[in-house]
C-alpha cells in the first residue's frame, strides 16, 4: 500500500555533533532521522515501545542519503519524515531536512522490516500498525 503521511520535528545542531570545520559531522544524520523515524511513528499513536512489547522489531534494512548543504553547529533543522510505502514486511520512509532558512540540508530513503522479535523472522506489518495508517492511503 502507497501512503503520504508526514510530519516533522525540530532539533538543534550540538557542538559535540560538529566536526573541527564546524560542520554537522555525516554521520549524525543517520540518528536524525531515527529520531524523525521514532516521533513519526509516536504522532500515529504507535512508539517503539508497543512494538517491541508485542514482540515486533524493525531493523534498518536500506539507508540511502543524498547530502546538499552542510548543517552547523547550533542550526535549528526541521526534519520531515514521510511513510511511503507498506510492503509485505517492509515500511518505506523518506525524510527531508531543512535548516531555519529553508535551505535543503538533505534528503534520505529507509527500509525497515518487521521481524518477530523471537525468531528475527520478517512478519507482515501489525494489523494495528496498518490500522492507524488507512485514511493516508494513497489511490
Amino acid at each position: 500500500m502507497d501512503f503520504n503521511y508526514s510530519f516533522s520535528i525540530n532539533l538543534r545542531v550540538r557542538y559535540s555533533e560538529t566536526d573541527q570545520m564546524g560542520y554537522c559531522y555525516y554521520g549524525n544524520y543517520a540518528q536524525y532521522f531515527e529520531v524523525g523515524r521514532v516521533e513519526t511513528l509516536r504522532s500515529l499513536g504507535m512508539s517503539y515501545k508497543q512494538l517491541e512489547e508485542e514482540g515486533i522489531m524493525l531493523p534498518v534494512s536500506a539507508f540511502s542519503v543524498n547530502y546538499f548543504a552542510p548543517a552547523f553547529y547550533d542550526d535549528a533543522l526541521k526534519i520531515e519524515t514521510t511513510i511511503t510505502e507498506i510492503k509485505g514486511a517492509r515500511i518505506y520512509f523518506d525524510y527531508t531536512i531543512t535548516n531555519e532558512s529553508g535551505d535543503l540540508i538533505c534528503k534520505a530513503q529507509t527500509t525497515l522490516v518487521f521481524v518477530q522479535k523471537d525468531t528475527m523472522k520478517p512478519i507482515p506489518a501489525p494489523k494495528s500498525f496498518t490500522t492507524l495508517l488507512q485514511k493516508y492511503v494513497q489511490n
